[in-house]
């Protein structure tokens, strides 16, 4: 797929982008399913903080350790999986519920366990939450946003994950000094937070395209009249239903087909740079990696704190500039930046030089980096470029191809760092960095102010 083919027609383009929304509708409704991106976020950077102390209680080596961390992502690629199906059976609002309803049970599991089975078994359980999750939330959003602010509001899931992430930091460095049971705190105190996403989701609609593929038109026309008025309504019912005129029982195989294999692979291999560039690695063993530098625990949790605020506010920039700068530019300036950042860190701890912060500003302008381009723009990405026959199940499958890259890199890390060395490891996240500058230089064509159903046509 080259840059040409995604060029539209102006005129059309500048229909979509100025109709008068109802932007309050969307962004409310926006926002709400965002939040399963903060319980995303919170469930898998809690780990970070209560790292040392299940180390302990349950006596594990460095494989076990790795295994105790990363299980979450086996449940994360189980959920990624089974969520198009969910999603295209009960719909978008159902699977989301569903999600808030385990993150509740999980994080009570976790914090009760008593056993590294029964720990594993509830964190492989949060994570299918955190995989339904991370293919639902960007999918309701994609599916009621208008292309002109799509880029944006599905940045915001983005920005819900790092707050998560954050609010996780924030209650593993209050916790860690209340006794032996603040792991089990440090776990359980996703639940309240799970119970409010769950009450917030009895507001919100099911997605127009979802409606419609099932046949439900009326109550479909009427969100996106809610959404854009008359005229927006009809002209989008009518492209929506024209999408849909083929068979709609796709099965997982069809997807690789010389048809959907070409797209597909873009959104697999884009899921897999996000997660190999070393990002989660540093999420989940912030602490630990700043413990190395001689800070203590209390000091690299405090540090780790600093991650979390980085998080959140260079997520803005993606929220600010994803539609007007585009998603590509995003993304080779990240994976640069990403590279430089890891090579200075590398070097620090080959040659020992833990001065004067040098460590920490690098790995903070890294997770900066990703922040403000791969962390969002992967997820927008991924949401808008599959056709709509295809986008819940395809959107599993990249998403279930992110998880497992997860996995691969947060339980190798330790083992990594044991048999290598932290500068070796890090030197290694700098080149994948490096490919993925060059992957998204030539393959990734632009998607930037173009609707669903465009980007479909031109593409098929």
């Amino acid at each position: 797929m080259s840059n040409s083919i995604f060029s539209i027609n102006s005129k059309n383009t500048a229909l979509t982008n100025h109709i008068g929304f109802n932007k309050s509708y969307i962004i409310r409704f926006s926002i709400i399913a965002a939040l399963g991106g903060l319980l995303f976020g919170y469930d898998t950077a809690v780990i970070s903080g209560a790292i040392p102390f299940i180390k302990v209680y349950f006596n594990l080596n460095e494989n076990l350790l790795g295994w105790a961390v990363g299980c979450i992502l086996i449940g994360c690629a189980l959920g990624a999986i089974i969520a198009g199906k969910i999603a295209e059976l009960k719909g978008r609002k159902f699977a989301l519920g569903l999600c808030a309803i385990l993150f509740a049970v999980t994080g009570i599991g976790a914090g009760l366990a008593t056993t590294l089975a029964g720990f594993v078994f509830f964190r492989i359980l949060g994570g299918v939450a955190v995989g339904i999750a991370s293919v639902v939330s960007p999918l309701y959003i994609t599916e009621t946003s208008p292309s002109s602010l799509r880029g944006t509001l599905v940045s915001l899931y983005q920005l819900a994950v790092v707050t998560g992430i954050l609010l996780a930091y924030v209650s593993n460095y209050a916790l860690a000094d209340i006794g032996e049971s603040n792991w089990r705190w440090m776990f359980a105190s996703q639940t309240f937070v799970a119970l409010l996403f769950l009450l917030f989701l009895l507001t919100v609609p099911e997605t127009p395209r979802w409606l419609i593929k099932k046949t439900r038109l009326s109550e479909g026309l009427s969100i996106l009249k809610k959404t854009g008025g008359e005229q927006y309504a009809a002209k989008e019912l009518s492209t929506i239903q024209h999408s849909f005129r083929e068979n709609q029982h796709l099965k997982l195989f069809e997807l690789f087909s010389a048809k959907y294999s070409p797209v597909l692979w873009v959104g697999i291999l884009l899921a897999i740079f996000q997660q190999i560039t070393g990002i989660n690695a540093v999420i989940y063993y912030a602490p630990t990696i700043f413990s190395e530098t001689g800070v203590g625990t209390s000091g690299s949790l405090y540090q780790t704190i600093g991650i979390g605020i980085v998080n959140v506010a260079f997520t803005f920039i993606a929220i600010a500039f994803v539609d007007k700068i585009g998603r590509k530019l995003f993304l080779l300036a990240g994976s640069f930046m990403m590279c430089i950042s890891l090579i200075v860190i590398a070097f620090c701890f080959m040659y020992g030089y833990f001065n004067n912060y040098i460590i920490l500003i690098f790995t903070l302008l890294y997770v900066a980096s990703f922040c403000a381009t791969l962390g969002a723009v992967v997820w927008v990405y991924i949401a808008e470029i599959f056709p709509n026959k295809i986008r819940g199940l395809a959107m599993s499958v990249a998403t279930f191809a992110l998880w497992f890259a997860d996995f691969v890199v947060t339980y190798t890390f330790p083992i990594m760092i044991e048999n290598f060395s932290t500068a070796t490891t890090l030197f290694i996240y700098a080149f994948f960095c490096s490919i993925t500058f060059f992957y998204v230089l030539f393959k990734i064509p632009e998607t930037k102010g173009k609707s669903l159903e465009q980007i479909e046509a031109i593409v098929f």
